[in-house]
């Protein structure tokens, strides 16, 4: 083999071995997109129109993701409220108070 091929083959492989280390977590909206993807939990604009009637005039934030739950961040009179829903139901789980 020669010392060009060895030293590409190396370079591969060093590539390979550290690039999992260098890749970025995952965030929220990817989570909750592949969990919908596989049936984990339901779409975030189907959960978001569950919640939005109950929501009385308050801010829409935005959402965060943690694999089973939703939280929805709003702002009403300067406070925030957060809206937990079950991701695969969408069932509101509880709100805190504004």
């Amino acid at each position: 083999m020669s010392l060009y091929r060895r030293i590409a083959l190396a370079a591969l492989g060093a590539g390979l071995l550290t690039s999992p280390a260098l890749a970025e977590p995952k965030r929220d909206a990817d989570r909750a997109f592949d969990a919908a993807r596989q049936g984990r939990a339901m779409p975030l604009p189907s959960i978001e129109r569950r919640v939005m009637p109950f929501m009385g005039g308050a801010d829409y934030l935005g959402p965060e993701f943690d694999g089973d739950t939703y939280r929805l961040k709003f702002v009403k009179d300067g406070r925030v409220i957060w809206v937990d829903v079950d991701a695969a139901t969408g069932r509101i789980k509880g709100k805190s108070r504004p």
